[in-house]
């Protein structure tokens, strides 16, 4: 016998379903905004992360330190999010530029004093001079046993091609104010006047390195002075130098990092979201950037200052 459902029963289904839907609906959009919002902060992580206290950041720098924009503009979204526990800069780069490798150093040590906040060092195959001074704002320096490690120095180099334009028969104008206005032209010699000027300015930005590595190691000048000869050592060998802190590679550095702050278990990584590229880059790769330069590269032939290790 077929008993008819009463029209209460039924609508108490229909409102139960009704508020089950409702409900679903609210949970995705939670995680949808969720969502945005990590990647609104430039993160990019495995899991929702932001709801939890175990994340630590890393930031690699690797190949040549050309700008200090993009790895100071991480390490601020990192100093910035309370979830981040600690930062480390996962290092493979044999330097660079001396202006940017010294305002990435300046980054460093102000995340430290300011936020608080424990930024770790951990070098691959090589932390060398731009690369080494970044890592001696860091607390702690990691390093496998052949890491290259060190090259605290400076260098300036350029190709003179006077002999090439004067066998081509092509000569070059220059109109200038000011006696050392074109010093390092490529198109001839150095003066002595010349040569002294850019010995100078090389000598003035060695001490500067010298100090400030000195003081992100909290060793004395005189010692950091003594190693200052451009030369690199291997992890195994920088560590008696105090050079580095830890022979070690990166998930050592990673787990020891996690139990200094507090993290019990494994932490969760982030990582700076990856920036999106063209067309045509993404076809090429970075080869289209060295393809098609830009006219601001064709006109550069001023000498450069590098904390380069070569």
């Amino acid at each position: 016998m077929h008993v008819q459902e009463s029209p209460k029963r039924r609508s108490f289904w229909l409102w139960l379903a009704l508020a089950g839907g409702v409900f679903a609906v609210f949970i995705a959009i939670f995680w949808s905004l969720a969502l945005i919002s990590i990647r609104g902060n430039g993160f990019q992580g495995t899991d929702f992360g932001s709801f939890r206290s175990n994340r630590i950041a890393v930031v690699d720098i690797s190949g040549l330190i050309l700008s200090p924009d993009t790895i100071n503009k991480q390490l601020e979204n990192f100093a910035d999010d309370d979830s981040v526990k600690a930062i480390i800069l996962h290092i493979n780069s044999p330097g660079g530029g001396a202006a940017a490798s010294q305002e990435i150093y300046h980054e460093v040590l102000r995340i430290r004093t300011k936020h608080k906040k424990r930024i770790v060092a951990s070098i691959e195959s090589a932390g060398a001079s731009g690369a080494y001074y970044i890592a001696s704002a860091a607390d702690k320096i990691y390093a496998n046993q052949a890491s290259i490690v060190g090259s605290i120095g400076v260098i300036a180099q350029w190709v003179n091609y006077g002999d090439l334009l004067q066998w081509a028969k092509l000569k070059d104008v220059t109109i200038k104010a000011g006696a050392l206005k074109d010093a390092g032209s490529p198109t001839r010699d150095l003066t002595p006047a010349e040569r002294a000027y850019f010995q100078n300015l090389i000598d003035n930005m060695h001490q500067q390195f010298i100090d400030d590595v000195a003081t992100g190691r909290q060793l004395p000048v005189a010692q950091i002075q003594a190693l200052a000869t451009g030369q690199v050592w291997t992890g195994q060998q920088a560590l008696p130098l105090h050079l580095i802190d830890q022979t070690g590679g990166f998930h050592e550095a990673l787990m020891d990092t996690a139990r200094a702050v507090g993290i019990h278990g494994k932490p969760t990584i982030v990582r700076p979201e990856k920036p999106s590229h063209g067309l045509l880059e993404s076809l090429l790769g970075a080869s289209s950037r060295s393809l098609f330069p830009s006219p601001e590269t064709l006109l550069e032939k001023s000498p450069g200052f590098y904390f380069m290790w070569q």
